[in-house]
């Protein structure tokens, strides 16, 4: 079973003498609706295979959330029961302004990155933290877990698998999914400031 990830894009605003108040502007359903393990481990701690240190992990659902996020949260834990849900965080634009996306992972990725030789050198293929023809390779047993070596490297037939850390600019890429996400964020924080514009999400499996 996968993981998904939901939420809303939230500015903040002061209307006159009174406290500032959080608005809903955007579901992230219409801005990202991918299933990106790196990305949620990077930034949430979800499916952290890839071992970052996350920027926003376990925060929980904020107290002073907008009047239409707070209702929708509520309405789907009715829904699905209050364990319908985890790992319920939020991140201000600020923080996501201020990464260092050359930051590398503080472990190799848990799964091993596969590639096949062509012609033309090798291709990735994918991950993966269990294969049959690696496991009967080296001798690892069903259920265990190793942890790999950085740059480490096997050929099994014409499947290369390396051990591999990556850098938060590889789970979140300039180019990605997440753009239209950030694009969004930093629209809204020219008006009301770094600080005033969060995104808040949760995930279910």
């Amino acid at each position: 079973m996968g993981t998904d990830i939901s939420g809303f894009v939230e500015y903040r605003v002061a209307r006159d003498d009174q406290e500032p108040v959080w608005h809903s502007a955007h579901d992230l359903g219409s801005l990202n609706d991918v299933r990106d393990y790196d990305a949620f481990g990077c930034l949430f701690g979800v499916r952290n295979y890839a071992n970052f240190r996350p920027l926003a992990a376990g925060r929980g659902f904020p107290a002073d959330a907008s009047a239409a996020v707070s209702a929708r949260f509520a309405q789907l834990t009715e829904w699905y029961g209050e364990n319908g849900f985890h790992g319920t965080t939020w991140i201000t634009w600020a923080e996501v302004n201020a990464v260092d996306w050359d930051e590398l992972a503080e472990k190799p990725d848990s799964r091993l990155h596969q590639y096949r030789r062509t012609p033309n050198g090798l291709r990735t293929t994918g991950k993966s933290s269990w294969s049959r023809a690696f496991a009967e390779a080296v001798g690892l047993q069903p259920g265990e877990v190793r942890e790999w070596p950085e740059g480490g490297e096997w050929l099994v037939g014409d499947t290369l698998y390396r051990s591999v850390t990556i850098r938060r600019g590889d789970a979140v890429t300039e180019t990605g999914e997440w753009q239209p996400v950030w694009k969004a964020m930093r629209e809204l924080a020219e008006q009301h400031g770094d600080d005033n514009v969060r995104l808040v999400v949760w995930f279910d499996d």
